[in-house]
């Protein structure tokens, strides 16, 4: 501890009183007037009173010296405490903000937040070989949830699908009907709960590039995790994987810069009214396509199912079983490097493939091996996959017109799309 005059101060008392024979205080020459001096005998005896001041003198010093020490110690203790509450010399006290209000208003980020949080979930799937995880939403208060067809494709060969809901609560799942690869969607149901909160669906038809959008899941199992950003384009051709070896999706979907990871697949991403408007599922990553190789995490381009789409498809697994799709009827060329998606001829054909199938929509219109087809209805075709998804957005049974290339005649014709159900039967 720093030296302090407190302690010297205390101290010096005691050094006055060791030093009094030598004539510090003067000592009393006894008579009455001294009533306090010893008696004549004490004195007589040579360096007697001496020896026994100097014995009282040196307790005297000990003693006051404890209490010196004691008290120094508690001074300086207080003092130490007191230089950390001061600085400056006065004390300080930071200023406190104001009480405020954790009410936000519509359309901003916490507002949605709040509102739509209630329906997401956390997906967890177990295997003996592999623990998958993602995100879901409840679609109906009974307990359906829809998620991706990869989220809970591993669980199609026995295992345990657990969900847990944002308060805590967890309850086994089982998978509804099959689940649709081609689309990556699936439905899962929880049983023995109540009182679940269900996401309002939303138009995805009715989004602008631009609109503000929400994305919410389970990134890297951080439930409940929100992230904003943008509508960045529409009608964006994906072709992801589906969760199995072999198997891809193709999704007509809505691209966003709002923070998408992996475990935020399944979960719903929202627009500006607390809407669902896409079901999150796909991210493009640097040196590879979606779910792809190198950087794994954002870079500021994620795909989401449009939940018109998506709506389709559950209420299909649902009702059904299992979700058709409408098709064409012929088998594309990969490989074409031109503009548009080319049927490919019979020498490009493997394994009982044909280019245009019998019986199929595509036949019944005139369309060829070797015919290149470039528009579908207003929209422009410039590969194969935006000729997939374009196809698949369209509902069954609905009448189509196709514009197609044969050499340098440019034809276009009516066509009545058909299922894949139906096609399968033939």
């Amino acid at each position: 501890m720093p030296a302090s005059p407190v302690p010297g101060g205390a101290a010096a008392p005691a050094s006055h009183g060791a030093s009094g024979a030598a004539g510090g205080w003067g000592e009393p020459s006894g008579g009455p007037e001294y009533p306090w001096a010893p008696p004549a005998e004490e004195r007589e005896v040579p360096g007697r009173r001496a020896r026994e001041r100097a014995r009282r003198g040196l307790g005297s010093l000990i003693a006051v010296g404890l209490v010196a020490g004691l008290v120094g110690g508690g001074v300086g203790w207080f003092a130490s405490s007191q230089t950390n509450e001061r600085i400056g010399g006065s004390y300080v006290e930071l200023p406190t903000a104001q009480k405020g209000t954790t009410d936000r208003p519509p359309g901003t980020v916490a507002s949605i937040a709040e509102a739509v949080l209630p329906a997401v979930v956390s997906i967890s799937v177990s295997t003996e070989s592999e623990e998958d995880t993602g995100s879901g939403f409840v679609i109906r208060p009974d307990g359906y949830i829809l998620t991706n067809h990869h989220v809970v494709a591993s669980a199609l060969d026995g295992g345990t699908i657990e969900v847990r809901f944002p308060d805590a609560r967890t309850a086994t799942a089982k998978i509804v009907g099959q689940p649709d690869a081609q689309s990556d969607l699936a439905v899962i149901k929880v049983d023995g709960m109540s009182g679940l909160v269900a996401a309002r669906l939303g138009n995805s038809d009715s989004v602008v590039v631009g609109d503000p959008v929400v994305a919410i899941g389970s990134p890297l199992g951080l439930a409940g995790t929100v992230t904003s950003g943008i509508i960045s384009a529409k009608d964006r051709p994906v072709t992801a994987g589906g969760g199995r070896e072999g198997e891809s999706s193709f999704i007509n979907a809505l691209q966003t810069d709002a923070a998408i990871n992996p475990g935020n697949s399944g979960g719903p991403l929202v627009n500006g009214r607390g809407e669902v408007i896409g079901v999150n599922s796909a991210i493009a990553t640097l040196g590879g396509g979606p779910f792809g190789g190198g950087q794994q995490g954002n870079i500021g381009l994620g795909f989401a199912i449009p939940i018109n789409q998506a709506k389709n498809i559950a209420e299909q697994i649902i009702n059904k079983g299992r979700a058709v799709h409408p098709v064409l009827g012929v088998s594309l060329d990969p490989t074409y490097q031109g503009v548009g998606a080319r049927i490919i001829d019979d020498s490009q054909a493997r394994g009982g493939q044909r280019p245009v199938l019998p019986g199929s929509p595509a036949e019944k219109a005139g369309l060829q091996p070797g015919d290149v087809i470039v528009q579908v209805d207003d929209r422009r075709i410039t590969t194969s996959t935006e000729l997939v998804v374009t196809i698949r957005d369209k509902a069954p049974g609905s009448t189509v017109k196709i514009t197609y290339k044969r050499g340098s005649e440019t034809r276009t014709v009516d066509v009545t799309l058909a299922t894949d159900a139906q096609l399968n039967q033939r």
